[in-house]
């Protein structure tokens, strides 16, 4: 085997950080993603979703809920397992696919677990367990994406219920999710931090709309929507978790959600990587292959070590985060360094390549078209390198 190809396979198993159940996760989504979908990718993004029984399948096969107890269908098992699912599905090459999943698993459904209430939990994490329904969360609005408490949808208290009026954009899972867990200002009056609510949306609900599908530079098999609410009636048991406590929900989840984005952008980097292996391996300018020229073997194998210690990193926080630790300065540093170093991979695969690196029929021009949004969702770079300045010191 090239010792720049795929260390995941040989070396993940002899990782401190994982145990025989973690091996057999990575096994059997590999596995997943070989035959149910790499050979539909393209397809997808044609369409701009991912159909819902491949979500189903997904969930038969316990993908679905591998960090939720038993007793709704899960797996009970840990963040780096999560890490496992965020980085094979990254490995995938479609990261519109696998971001998709990963909304629903770790960055939507979390809000139903973690904030619901026992008859919430049990009407719902059975289906979402199961892929029978599809969860997005409604954070980010034209005017307020990392910063959380500059939203501007509220939701008015009325004997009963609440009513939800406003808007929101970037949604993933968005035109074709079936539960939406939305953020709306309670108390518009009130201090920032306490006055953001959650609350539980079914599709169908009377004055929620999708404003429309999304058109997306990369991400093409995520549907993506701008919701609208307008004077949109929900009755008190729609409340998520408590009054005023949504804004601490949405930071506490961030965390997992930077480390999963962090795990499949280390799983697409890897991937980009093999690729341009197997091409520079091949493709001959001037009677030698690519590889033999020391500039490109060199680069690569200089990429190869920083995607180890992005891995690296992804893998530490984690386990940070598994022994209850308080992993914020890692768990940012995760995000800004796979986030830039990504599109860093992609940029030289893209190179490498050379003019077949620039047509729609290569890999590597989808993935690197993917891979840009990885140093903006979830917490931009900048912003999580603020995060990173404030704990310096």
């Amino acid at each position: 085997m090239n010792p720049l190809h795929s260390p995941t396979d040989a070396r993940a198993s002899r990782s401190a950080y994982f145990r025989e159940e973690h091996e057999m996760l990575r096994a059997q989504v590999r596995r997943f993603v070989e035959q149910e979908v790499k050979p539909h990718g393209a397809a997808w993004e044609e369409q701009g979703f991912v159909p819902r029984p491949v979500l189903q399948r997904m969930g038969e096969l316990g993908f679905l809920g591998i960090r939720y107890p038993a007793e709704y269908g899960g797996s009970d098992m840990d963040t780096l397992a999560t890490v496992v699912l965020a980085e094979e599905l990254g490995r995938s090459t479609f990261s519109g696919f696998a971001i998709t999943v990963l909304v629903h698993t770790d960055m939507a459904s979390v809000h139903v677990f973690h904030g619901g209430s026992p008859a919430q939990k049990d009407k719902f994490m059975p289906d979402i367990i199961a892929g029978r329904k599809i969860v997005a969360v409604g954070v980010t609005e034209p005017g307020a994406g990392s910063d959380v408490k500059g939203i501007r949808t509220t939701a008015r208290e009325q004997a009963g219920g609440f009513v939800l009026n406003g808007s929101k954009t970037f949604i993933t899972n968005g035109v074709y999710g079936d539960l939406y867990c939305i953020a709306a200002k309670t108390d518009p009056g009130g201090k920032p931090s306490q006055s953001i609510s959650m609350f539980l949306v079914e599709k169908g609900t009377k004055g929620f709309s999708v404003a429309r599908a999304l058109d997306k530079h990369g991400w093409r098999s995520s549907d993506t929507a701008e919701l609208v609410f307008e004077d949109c009636r929900l009755p008190a048991e729609n409340l998520l978790g408590k009054q005023g406590r949504g804004f601490y929900a949405i930071m506490k989840n961030f965390q997992n959600e930077r480390i999963v984005l962090g795990a499949m952008a280390m799983g697409e980097a890897q991937a980009a990587i093999e690729l341009t292996l197997d091409w520079i391996t091949q493709r001959k300018t001037f009677g030698t292959t690519l590889f033999e020229k020391q500039a490109v073997r060199q680069r690569l194998a200089m990429l190869a070590a920083k995607v180890e210690a992005g891995r690296q990193l992804v893998y530490h926080a984690a386990w940070l985060d598994t022994q209850g630790v308080d992993a914020a300065r890692e768990v940012s540093m995760v995000k800004a360094y796979c986030g830039e170093l990504v599109n860093e991979v992609m940029y030289a695969g893209v190179q490498f390549h050379g003019g077949m690196g620039f047509m729609r029929e290569s890999a590597i021009e989808r993935m690197a078209r993917d891979a840009r949004v990885q140093a903006i969702g979830g917490g931009a770079t900048e912003v999580m390198l603020e995060e990173v300045a404030k704990r310096l010191r």
